[in-house]
């Protein structure tokens, strides 16, 4: 497994990117239906052009199976093909993250146990949540920081 940025976001690579993430939103986000995946996904190819790093997790073939995008020092998405989740792919990349771009702040949807679960086992602590998502749907989104941020 080799772990690169995208330099050159050409259209095939955002094919492949949109993808692996509609199968890991298909298997790890059991709490949006079908028609709102759907909805969600005409907004990815947009995003992965304009995340300033985005982060790719290639497989001996050369084919990326995973990938994050960082903005700053967050976070702003991590997605792992089904079959490649469990090998410590998601950890290295957080890694990664941490150690090259400094990342210390993330997102996770509430109704994501596992995720949730895995942030919180690399160090990240929820410092704030809201009840409703950025589109404004009934989805919790938590905040989560590796270090402490007080809250007013």
């Amino acid at each position: 497994m080799r772990i690169v940025e995208a330099k050159d976001r050409r259209p095939d690579l955002i094919d492949r990117l949109l993808e692996v993430w509609e199968t890991s939103v298909r298997a790890t986000h059991l709490f949006l239906s079908d028609s709102e995946i759907e909805s969600i996904k005409e907004y990815v190819p947009k995003a992965l052009h304009e995340i300033a790093h985005l982060i790719l997790a290639e497989d001996e073939a050369g084919c990326p199976v995973a990938f994050m995008g960082i903005e700053g020092d967050t976070l702003e998405m991590l997605f792992i093909a089904p079959e490649e989740r469990g090998k410590g792919l998601g950890k290295r990349l957080i890694q990664y993250g941490v150690e090259t771009y400094s990342v210390e702040r993330l997102t996770v949807n509430e109704q994501n146990p596992q995720a949730k679960g895995f942030y919180e086992h690399m160090g990240f602590r929820v410092y704030k949540r809201t009840d409703l998502d950025e589109q404004g749907n009934p989805y919790p989104i938590l905040y989560m920081s590796r270090r402490t941020i007080q809250q007013n």
